[in-house]
């Protein structure tokens, strides 16, 4: 009884207002009340009005909301509801909701508390948890996209997806955009080299596109140095496939006399300063047939040896490992003649394209993400402190991950147009990778202890996904201490625990003999796997995304496929080098590609920024903004040291640190 102010908060993204009318009801925990006015919402605004309720509705549970469809569905993208009880000291209510609202029946928001079921004793919100996780496991299925690659969302076209996981409209626009400017710059280039063929490694700056990295004409300019070479297995486009050697690998055949070779490799394995990059998991990958040429892989080993100065230099390259055709494959050494040195080192590079882009991009990357963000909607309702936390990270996931299976990796996609893992072998990759994926490589503190690259001072990654993922884990902690008091509410908490069991054995078919868990049973296991969460979705994705303009706009430095075999010889020729990279038009597109994957995004949300408010309550709030405070103490010690290097690296500076994987 008495007076209440409302406050109607409606998006400021395109056609996020609404020409339909718009009802609402205060529910209460005694009576609920429809509330006379309706609304037309207004793109951007906050509509405050008064209104007088006649009945006792006592503390305030839900505010519903029902739009009514004139002619056309008009969808509204509501942020939310606030209301200000009775009196000049009438306690506020936040209701959030920062979702589409569409005509039909009405939509409950819940008051912002973060509940577990055991914080509501009075059942107040059972019902609405129960119906809610009932329609959104209707709207959110699981879906093989391919056999045994880990599950993603049902549906195979953008319409498919719920609304609310879609772009907003200045999102698609952005992103289209830049696609058809890429197609276009892509045909211009194709037309005017159409009679072109490479005749000289220089013969690339015709496709090169100049202005948009400074990184990247510095690669153009250096590509070809040897500490170069090593120093993007520590911070280049993909630094997770480098370990340091605790023996020599079995693989590795020195052919007769390499009794030199044999004694530095054991001298530097013996000082702790030998280190290894293996891409064995390409092996027996059917390479890919493009306009009916047949094109190639390899499954490098490289040995590498930390200098003093902190440069990672290459000591050996094995191109093929050996088999019964070939007991001991040709090793490459920096001693031999430039272009066959230049050759293997080529060849790794484009074995580490293939990699990155499959394995630890979109693999470990995007399909995780999906994986988490699909279980989280099937498994946690909106109350629920986990999915508070969470939601933030989850932004456009689902729809970024469709455009890339029906644009890069879908039959005739760009996979099978330009890359030499396409084809087929790109599916073979990801079901490789995915068998072998365990929790611990998600989690760096476990993943850089197994690789043993802590404590390499000229390993930026490592040093700043150790601190990223140390501010991550103590945000996590202080939200996760704040709804369970002890080990026991964690243990008893059922929506958390068949959240916990949906990730491992149903989006991951069944990993828990990789260390992912079924249930948990403490604060401590759920604060690990959901910093795994967010900064799988967040920093490690950043590492692996955002050096892709850098370091794959030179082509040569990164090839997407290679049009010769590897050499058996170290008889090797400029005409052979040019023949074996990508032809133009190959190079073309894997240019244009890496402008519009790596290029800054407009509408870009950097980690801990966004300006949703999930949690209504001070506590979290709190929580939330110590953790902003520690991302701006690692921002400013990032730029310090990074002002002091040739090559800053900047990929988990939490200022570029995307808050989901959007791109």
């Amino acid at each position: 009884m008495g007076r209440y102010r409302v406050r109607v908060a409606t998006g400021g993204s395109a056609f996020a207002g609404s020409n339909n009318q718009v009802q609402l009801w205060l529910v209460g925990e005694l009576a609920e009340e429809a509330l006379e006015l309706r609304l037309r919402p207004s793109r951007g605004k906050v509509e405050e009005f008064s209104v007088d309720v006649k009945k006792i509705l006592g503390p305030l549970l839900f505010v519903k909301v029902c739009k009514r469809r004139l002619l056309t569905e008009d969808s509204w993208f509501c942020e939310g509801v606030t209301v200000q009880g009775p009196g000049d000291s009438g306690l506020e209510a936040a209701f959030p909701c920062y979702r589409w609202v569409r005509s039909g029946g009405p939509v409950h928001l819940p008051e912002g508390t973060a509940r577990t079921v055991k914080d509501d004793p009075q059942g107040f919100f059972k019902a609405y948890r129960e119906e809610e996780l009932k329609e959104r496991k209707k709207q959110y299925s699981w879906h093989s996209w391919k056999d045994n690659v880990i599950r993603t969302v049902s549906g195979a076209t953008l319409s498919d997806l719920p609304l609310d996981e879609r772009f907003h409209e200045e999102k698609r626009i952005d992103f289209e955009c830049s696609l058809a400017k890429g197609l276009k710059d892509l045909a211009i280039k194709d037309t005017l080299n159409i009679l072109s063929s490479w005749k000289s490694l220089e013969d690339f700056n015709r496709i090169f596109w100049s202005g948009q990295s400074r990184l990247a004409e510095k690669v153009r300019d250096s590509w070809k140095e040897d500490a170069f070479f090593g120093y993007q297995f520590l911070n280049g486009a993909n630094p997770m496939i480098l370990r340091r050697s605790t023996e020599l690998p079995s693989r590795l055949k020195l052919p007769p006399g390499s009794e030199e070779l044999q004694a530095e490799l054991e001298r530097h394995l013996q000082i702790g300063s030998l280190f290894e990059a293996d891409f064995s998991l390409l092996n027996g990958i059917q390479s890919n047939v493009i306009l009916c040429c047949q094109q190639y892989l390899a499954a490098p080993l490289v040995m590498l040896k930390l200098d003093p100065d902190g440069n990672l230099m290459p000591i050996a390259i094995q191109i093929q490992l050996p088999s019964s055709s070939s007991p001991t494959p040709p090793v490459f050494l920096p001693s031999d003649p430039p272009m066959a040195w230049l050759l293997a080192k080529a060849w790794v590079r484009s074995s580490d394209f293939q990699l990155h882009q499959l394995q630890y991009h979109l693999l470990r990357g995007h399909l995780m993400a999906e994986v988490i963000s699909v279980a989280t909607m099937r498994c946690l309702p909106t109350l629920h402190p986990i999915f508070k936390i969470l939601i933030p990270h989850l932004r456009y996931t689902l729809e970024i991950n469709i455009r890339a299976r029906t644009g890069l990796v879908s039959d005739g996609g760009v996979f099978d147009q330009v890359v030499s893992t396409g084809g087929g072998g790109h599916v073979t990759v990801l079901q490789k990778a995915g068998n072998s994926l365990t929790y611990r490589s998600l989690c760096p503190p476990h993943d850089l202890a197994d690789r043993k690259l802590l404590g390499v001072p000229s390993c930026y990654y490592a040093h700043d996904a150790l601190r990223l993922w140390e501010i991550i884990k103590r945000y996590v902690e202080g939200i996760v201490h704040l709804y369970y008091p002890e080990d026991e509410a964690v243990g008893n908490d059922p929506e958390l625990q068949a959240w916990c069991k949906e990730i491992t054995e149903i989006g991951l078919h069944g990993a828990q003999d990789r260390g992912f868990p079924t249930s948990f049973h403490s604060r401590d296991d759920l604060c690990f796997f959901v910093t795994m969460c967010i900064f799988t979705c967040t920093g490690q994705h950043s590492s692996v995304h955002q050096g892709q303009l850098d370091w794959y706009a030179w082509v040569p430095n990164a090839p997407c496929t290679m049009r010769k075999p590897p050499p058996n010889t170290k008889d090797v020729t400029l005409e052979m080098v040019m023949a074996t990279l990508p032809n133009v038009h190959q190079a073309s597109l894997q240019m244009s590609l890496t402008w519009q994957l790596g290029r800054a995004q407009p509408n870009m949300i950097s980690l801990g920024q966004h300006k949703e408010e999930y949690f209504s309550e001070s506590g979290p709030k709190a929580v939330l903004s110590r953790f902003r405070e520690d991302l701006a103490i690692l921002e400013q010690e990032i730029i310090e040291r990074n002002a002091k290097l040739d090559l800053p690296y900047e990929y988990l500076q939490p200022s570029r640190v995307e808050n989901s994987v959007t791109i």
